[in-house]
């Protein structure tokens, strides 16, 4: 029975993003709702203005400031140690794909947009998640 534990763990630990129990020294909550009434808002998709509250590796909105891990000039956020060990270490944590464009763009200087439910997307400008927020609205209706 205590080696299949073990084996659950080990195996939580090298597939899994982290979770409430990865990092028990900094208890992880849901954020809350972005409001709707947040500046930037579009259709259903809010822009972030303070990219801190991201955890770039879960793609999350946090709704608190988050760990800043500094790679080549560049800042990018985890919300734990297994995040920022994750930043610092494997590039394709750092890019995202920009969902109107298909482009790679960088996290740490894309234009981020939060859903409903708090995931973050990332745009490589202004136009892109405007086009994005767009096709989002009319869709809704």
């Amino acid at each position: 029975m205590r080696a299949n534990i073990w084996t659950v763990v080990g195996l939580m630990m090298l597939t899994g993003a982290c979770t409430q129990q990865a990092a028990p020294a900094m208890k992880m909550t849901p954020a809350p709702p972005v409001p709707k009434q947040s500046a930037g808002q579009q259709g259903h998709l809010t822009r972030v203005t303070d990219r801190s509250l991201v955890c770039m590796v879960n793609d999350q909105h946090m709704g608190r400031p988050q760990i800043p891990v500094e790679v080549s000039g560049r800042t990018y956020y985890g919300c734990c140690e297994m995040c920022k060990d994750r930043l610092a270490n494997d590039a394709t944590f750092r890019t995202a794909t920009d969902p109107v464009s298909q482009r790679p763009v960088d996290k740490a200087t894309a234009v981020i947009g939060v859903t409903q439910d708090n995931s973050a997307l990332y745009f490589e400008n202004d136009q892109t998640f405007a086009a994005y927020s767009r096709q989002a609205a009319g869709a809704s209706r």
